[in-house]
């Protein structure tokens, strides 16, 4: 079988951008259960998510700037705004209701198909024209923008690009795609639990506490306020992926044949 194409190669530089990115969104998102409670960042709960929200801004435009130096060709830019504006319309169609996102389901096959590189890039760019057309704006997003590229970059990594067809992909993209939405409402339950007042609830993070104390609160700050929104989303996600998957996948494949983006560009001379 031909291997498939990526529209996006990663070369080391970009490796290490999504590296660099990667630990300090791990940094941004589990200092809670990171920094010790006498630490200077403990002491500042409320402003630390602003401080790590500037932080992933810069550096997701770090990175995708890197992987555009190391080879997202105009092709690859034009199936970026495609599929971005693709998905930033799905997006407020289940917006507000018990989870329904029918988006998830689009950047897992994306990702699938074009590659990790082409997936984060992809990711974060929906994520950011999304907010900007339904006005969800604010210091969530660079959060929302660095998991949702996590979450398309993961399904790019996924085994078997090249030989794995039919059913057995199938599952494979459902599974991932059901796990994948859980752990997307947790990043993002990481990124919003700390604004919460310690003193209204007895589930919200406690800069004084140890960390087994404050792990047992999120777990209960999960199950309390978005077990339900995950599972609709991670539910919505397998049935889409079953039911419209196949179609999906083959004009996908269809297009990157089709755009060629490992082809050498030529210059002929013209003809006498």
């Amino acid at each position: 079988m031909t291997p498939q194409a990526r529209a996006v190669r990663l070369g080391p530089r970009s490796v290490a951008a999504l590296a660099l990115v990667g630990a300090v969104g791990v940094g941004a998102l589990g200092w809670p259960f990171l920094a010790p409670p006498e630490s200077s960042v403990a002491a500042h709960a409320q402003d630390a998510p602003w401080l790590f929200a500037g932080l992933l801004v810069l550096l997701v435009a770090v990175v995708a700037a890197t992987i555009s130096e190391s080879g997202l060709g105009p092709k690859a830019v034009a199936m970026v705004g495609v599929l971005a504006a693709t998905g930033a319309a799905l997006r407020p169609i289940g917006a507000g209701t018990a989870g329904i996102e029918p988006m998830f389901f689009l950047m897992v096959l994306s990702g699938r198909v074009l590659g990790p590189g082409f997936g984060f890039v992809l990711g974060s760019v929906t994520m950011f024209a999304s907010a900007l057309l339904t006005g969800g704006v604010g210091p969530w997003l660079p959060f929302q923008m660095l998991s949702m590229g996590w979450f398309a970059m993961g399904a790019g990594l996924l085994p078997g690009p090249d030989r794995l067809r039919g059913r057995g992909e199938l599952v494979l993209l459902a599974v991932y795609g059901f796990v994948g939405a859980f752990a997307y409402g947790t990043v993002m339950n990481l990124a919003g639990w700390p604004f919460m007042d310690e003193n209204s609830t007895r589930i919200a993070f406690d800069a004084d506490a140890p960390v087994a104390a404050n792990l047992a609160r999120f777990v209960a700050y999960c199950l309390a306020t978005s077990l339900g929104w995950d599972l609709g989303r991670a539910l919505v996600t397998v049935v889409l992926t079953f039911l419209v998957g196949p179609a999906v996948l083959r004009a996908l494949r269809r297009a990157t044949r089709r755009a060629a983006f490992e082809a050498p560009v030529t210059f002929d001379a013209p003809a006498r």
